[in-house]
This record gives structure tokens, sequence and C-alpha cells, in this order.
């Protein structure tokens, strides 16, 4: 009798542990469809033809719908893909780390490469505009001295570009002064008398934060190249460099369409990591992630036009391709400890 109820308990520990093994590998929670949360950025009707065709490829690729959870704040796509209301999303750098901090199944899956088709450039670039970057010059170089006692205008303080990259310079940069030695990224959250600010606005957007400056809302504003590089085109100068001119086009999209042939000019440029598409591991097995990690990395994507834009189309892709080496390559989450260094 012991040795048969023995043998019993060492098979129901036996099934336990293979049950556990198999669902870390396949996905316990996995259902036959695949939620994508996207940021306010790509969740305008101007891309949407881009997330339809990523999601169409996905279906064909895993065997599961593909639903999109478009947003109106960052932190709603954040909260999705940790909380497991969305099984993938495309967030910025730091949106990816907030997630990550919430919940460790969070991981990253691929980030759109640089011109060279590899991870050694993929970056994009994080914009400070004002209305007349020649009112900011200083011994004829561009400086942000004057953008102290502004009304400025940010994205999100969950945006890489739009929020932790630009004040974390803006930090650096004053803090050098005896005046401004105490500064912290948290001063400049709010504005008022006696803060940094006159006035801080949130564009809830990168588009929004551009349309905040256009509109005379904000004096200063930050965004990134990328994310209204659909509705701008130079206008003069030298693309990505301080005084660079950007005008809207005739044509551009909502919610730029109301301020058509307004510019604005460029007075800082900083460099940052790409977003990556993320997954949570919790919700999607190992093999379903391997079949979506594969199609992202595929010519598929890459040389699909609806995705990665040549420069002379007139479709709003998520991406540019100008070498036609670009599109997703793989990435770990190591690669964005250079953005949570800028948190220590």
């Amino acid at each position: 009798m012991k040795k048969s109820m023995m043998s019993i308990l060492m098979l129901v520990i036996l099934l336990v542990f293979t049950g556990c093994s198999s669902s870390s590998s396949t996905g316990a929670n996995e259902d036959d469809t695949l939620t994508i949360a996207w940021l306010p950025n790509e969740s305008g009707e101007d891309l949407g033809e881009a997330r339809d065709e990523i999601g169409k490829i996905l279906e064909d690729a895993t065997g599961k719908k593909v639903e999109h959870k478009t947003t109106t704040d960052y932190n709603i796509a954040i909260e999705a893909i940790a909380n497991g209301n969305a099984d993938l999303a495309f967030l910025g750098a730091q949106g990816y780390i907030e997630a990550n901090n919430k919940n460790d199944k969070v991981q990253p899956l691929v980030v759109p490469s640089g011109e060279s088709g590899t991870l050694v450039d993929a970056v994009y670039n994080s914009w400070l505009a004002v209305q007349n970057a020649d009112d900011y010059k200083i011994n004829g170089e561009y400086k942000i001295d004057g953008i102290q006692g502004k009304k400025f205008s940010f994205v999100s303080n969950s945006s890489t570009s739009g929020f932790k990259v630009p004040s974390t310079g803006i930090v650096d940069y004053f803090s050098q002064q005896d005046k401004f030695k105490e500064l912290k990224a948290e001063d400049l959250l709010e504005g008022g008398k006696d803060k940094f600010f006159s006035e801080v606005l949130y564009g809830g957007s990168h588009q929004g934060s551009a349309v905040n400056l256009l509109t005379g809302k904000a004096e200063v504003a930050a965004f990134c190249d990328t994310c209204v590089n659909n509705y701008v085109e130079l206008a003069d100068g030298e693309e990505n460099k301080a005084g660079a001119v950007y005008k809207v086009k005739k044509d551009a999209a909502e919610p730029f369409n109301t301020v058509v042939d307004k510019t604005f000019s460029l007075i800082s440029v900083t460099p940052v990591l790409n977003a990556p598409f993320v997954v949570n591991t919790e919700l999607v097995s190992e093999d379903t992630r391997e079949k979506i990690l594969e199609t992202l990395m595929s010519d598929e994507i890459a040389n699909n036009e609806k995705v990665f834009v040549p420069e002379d189309s007139k479709l709003s892709g998520l991406f540019k391709r100008v070498s036609g080496k670009e599109r997703l390559v793989e990435v770990e989450d190591d690669w964005f400890n250079p953005i949570r260094e800028l948190s220590k």
C-alpha cells in the first residue's frame, strides 16, 4: 500500500513539473488572438494601413487573429502590455523600460535598424524646436539658454525622446550654472511662478507636441524626427542639425492639417535608441514568439512599402527606407541600458 501511494505521489509530482515546464515554453494563457498595443504616435488614421499590414502578415505567420489596441495616452499602452491586456506592443525605449519594471515578462523582440541594416546606427533624433532658431543664437552658435522661463511642450513623461532624453539634456546643461545647480528632471514637469518653465504642456503624442508649438501654445517643444517626418519637409538648412527649418506639407494629415505651411526650426538634436516591438512572454508561447520574431525580421516586412516607406513615397508608413538596407533586427534587454542610466 505504501509503495502504491508513493508511486501515485511520484506520478503527481512528475505531472506537475511536466505541466509547469510545458506551460513556460508554450504560454499557459495563450489564446487564438494576438493584441498589439500602439502608442498615440502610431495610433492615427494615417498609419492604419501600416498597422493592418503588419497584422495581416503576423496572422498568416501564426494562424492567430491580430487585433490592434490604439491609444491616446502613453500609460495606456504601457499598462496594457505590462498587465496582460496586450500580447505585443510598439513602445519607445523608456516606455519599454517602464513596462519591464512593472512586469519582467515583458521583453523586447526587434527594433528598426539604421541605414546600415544593423543595430550600430539604430537611432532616431530628439528635437528641441522653436519658431525661430536665430533667437537662440549666442556668439553664432545655437544654445538652449533661452528656453528657461518659456512655455514648453513635452510629449509625455513616459516618452523617451519627448521627455526622458530632452529633460536629461536640459538638466545636464543648466546644472553647470550656480543658479540651477540643484535642478532635477522632476522640476521640469510643471510650470509656473518660481518654476524653470513658465508653463508646461503635454502633447500626448509627438505630433501633438509639435502642434502645440506651431499653434503658439508653446514657445519651445520636444518631439522626435521620425514621428513627424510624414507631415513636414526640410525648408532650409541641413537635416537633423541645429538651425534647420521645417515646413508643414500642404497635404499633411491630422493634426497638422490646421497648420499647413507653418514652420519651425531646431536648436538642439540628440540621437536616441530606436523603439522596440515588445512581447509579454507570459501570454505568448515560445513557439509563437519564434514565429513572430522570424516574421518581423523577414524580407517580407523589410520590403513592404506600407511598413518601410521609400523616401519618394506618399504613403505614411511606420519607418523610412533610405539606403534600402533598413529592416527590423533582433534586440536584447541590455541594449536599452543607456536609457536606464538616464534615470540614475
